[in-house]
């Protein structure tokens, strides 16, 4: 299952520079991982500092 990222998501890019399916993008406010693309890697996860992406 694809990772979500919350409402916690402070908007630094971690995420979308550690993400090796380029997933990742800046959205309106907090970052958004598209489901079709996320490899369920977990490497988002591994580098958020307030661990807004979540497996969904």
């Amino acid at each position: 299952m694809a990772y979500k990222i919350s409402d916690e998501c402070i908007s630094c890019g971690a995420c979308a520079g550690e993400c090796p399916a380029g997933a990742i993008s800046e959205g309106d406010g907090k970052y958004e991982i598209d489901a079709d693309a996320c490899l369920d890697c977990g490497a988002c996860a591994g580098v958020c500092p307030v661990g807004a992406p979540q497996e969904g």
